[in-house]
């Protein structure tokens, strides 16, 4: 249960510190993952980096 309310107050406190860029880590996490992916990634990973660029101009 203590280790849940600090890993809360840190994601909390993250996300004060950096604006939304902690909220788009994962679009754009996914969107490298996918782009990974020979021929197809790039066009594949467009909706995540939309994603990504919707949260964080």
């Amino acid at each position: 249960m203590r280790s849940i309310f600090i890993m809360a107050l840190l994601l909390g406190v993250g996300t004060a510190l950096s604006g939304c860029g902690v909220v788009a880590a994962p679009c754009r996490i996914a969107s490298a993952v996918i782009k990974v992916v020979p021929v197809v990634g790039h066009a594949a990973a467009v909706p995540t980096d939309v994603c990504a660029d919707a949260i964080d101009p």
